[in-house]
């Protein structure tokens, strides 16, 4: 009750208690403001109005307040200020003053330190955007979920976007907030929605921003190329500053769980996932909103969702970047499988960007180093001769069809050795091919042929003779034979001389 409504119940009835009755006003309270109204003249004649009224009491009431409105603590005002720009606790204040004879109570301490500093009110200010302006994104935890692959429960998020301005809005279930979850779910959301909105608020999650800065933050670079490809801009909120998408923390995921998950037994994140489209298109999307006093689904269809930015011919690849290390066999580690680089890299640190169809390896200042095709699974190692050493490549290319392809080119002896060595059931001779084979490289493909015909021709096929051979030139002397002329005989001796003396010749010996 004002006091000019209390003025008005004194001056019609002379009695305290009367009055006490009648508005619930102690009657000592009664008093006080009887005594205050007849010393300004209010009881009788007619009250003044309005407009001077209010300053006639904040002049005199509020200076002279009644006895009973003045605290304990007061005759210590000046002690109890001091130690509160002191930044004394209230407890150690009250201390001090019974320790100068002070017999109120804690409390009195407590009301009389908040007089001192009134603290304002947060004051609130409601940012209202254009149709197809912002689109508001959040993670929330939805509780637990069944993995449909493993038959396991596990702890499920839900994925909110909510347009600011009609607050249409796309749900999707995860088990994860990893970047690539991050990244699929906008590209999930931008194709429910049909379009692309100007700009996506955030917060600072990791999948999204590398570095929290108001003034400069780090966006990470996956979620950079996913705004360039749908053309969005990424508007982080200042860090620890939730209510600056208040559209999606309060109408979006805190409606998700107070009415779609409320009540609803345990399913599997795929049953989740198909209720939920239903649930945004119907129950969300057909309600009344409380602040636009309208339904969510027909501003979007009727307004909002012609403002949108088309959405792109492709859609995004999903590419994770990652920095990575060069390990000492020219290969780095992505997603549980092998990719290698320029072994002139060995030893640094590497960016690797992977799409869903292909990985490229960048060095750290985005130079494109290495591209290979994405591994089928974990484990699969993807290779370039090139990436290799020079003198590593021979020894890892060995395959053995290849061996005997080369060595039939070369000539049948060549063959022969190969085949024999490969032949052996008990040790893996391939090795011992491969050296035999880069022989040509030092001797050329005639001599190694004669050199391999040499050592077929005195049964001592191992590599070791067919090196010495080439290094001591005995296989030229084959050569110089295959290419003499000599005549054609069976004996060196005639026939008399061996067998003349049967019939009456000269024995030959």
């Amino acid at each position: 009750m004002d006091v000019r409504e209390l003025l008005r119940h004194i001056r019609s009835n002379p009695s305290d208690r009367g009055v006490q009755r009648e508005t619930g006003v102690h009657r000592r309270t009664v008093k006080q403001y009887r005594q205050w109204a007849g010393e300004q003249g209010l009881l009788t004649g007619p009250l003044p109005r309005l407009v001077d009224f209010q300053p006639l009491v904040k002049r005199t009431l509020s200076e002279t307040p009644p006895p009973q409105c003045v605290s304990s603590v007061e005759p210590y005002r000046e002690v109890v200020s001091r130690l509160h720009k002191e930044r004394v606790e209230v407890a150690a204040i009250w201390q001090r003053l019974q320790e100068q004879g002070y017999t109120g109570s804690y409390s009195s301490v407590r009301r009389f330190v908040q007089a001192l500093d009134p603290r304002q009110p947060d004051v609130t200010v409601r940012v209202e955007r254009k149709p197809g302006e912002e689109v508001q994104v959040d993670f929330g935890f939805a509780g637990t979920m069944i993995d449909p692959e493993t038959g396991q429960i596990r702890k499920a998020w839900a994925f909110v976007m909510t347009l600011s301005w009609s607050r249409h809005q796309y749900v999707e279930f995860v088990f994860d907030q990893r970047v690539e979850t991050w990244l699929r779910c906008h590209c999930h959301g931008f194709e429910f929605l049909g379009g692309v909105p100007l700009r996506v608020v955030i917060d600072n999650l990791k999948a999204a921003i590398t570095r929290a800065c108001w003034d400069d933050p780090q966006v990470q670079q996956a979620y950079r190329e996913c705004a360039e490809h749908y053309g969005f801009m990424i508007a982080p909120c200042r860090p620890g500053t939730p209510e600056h998408k208040g559209k999606v923390e309060q109408g979006g995921v805190h409606y998700v769980k107070r009415n779609f998950l409320a009540g609803r037994p345990r399913m599997t994140i795929h049953q989740a996932n198909q209720a939920v489209q239903v649930w945004c298109r119907t129950t969300a999307g057909q309600r009344v909103h409380g602040t636009t006093k309208e339904r969510p689904l027909a501003r979007f269809e009727e307004t909002e969702q012609a403002r949108l930015k088309p959405l792109p011919e492709t859609a995004y690849d999903l590419a994770i970047w990652k920095v990575v290390k060069l390990h000492r066999d020219c290969h780095i580690v992505f997603d549980g499988a092998y990719y290698s680089a320029p072994f002139r890299l060995v030893g640094q640190s590497l960016r690797v960007r992977g799409g869903c169809r292909r990985v490229t390896i960048h060095t750290m200042d985005y130079e494109l180093v290495a591209c290979h095709s994405r591994a089928a699974r974990p484990g699969e190692r993807h290779t370039h001769a090139l990436h290799l050493p020079t003198y590593k490549v021979p020894g890892l290319m060995l395959d053995r069809s290849a061996c005997l392809t080369l060595a039939a080119q070369l000539g049948p002896a060549t063959e022969q050795v190969v085949s024999t060595w490969l032949s052996d059931p008990v040790i893996e001779r391939l090795p011992m091919v491969g050296r035999l084979l880069r022989l040509r490289d030092r001797f050329g493909d005639e001599r190694l042929e004669a050199a391999c015909a040499r050592a077929v021709r005195f049964d001592d096929i191992t590599y070791p003779t067919v090196k010495r051979i080439l290094i001591n030139g005995l296989d030229q002397e084959l050569l110089l034979a295959e290419t003499a002329t000599l005549p054609a005989q069976t004996f060196v001796r005639s026939a008399d001389e061996l067998v003349g003396h049967l019939w009456g010749g000269v024995p030959w010996n």
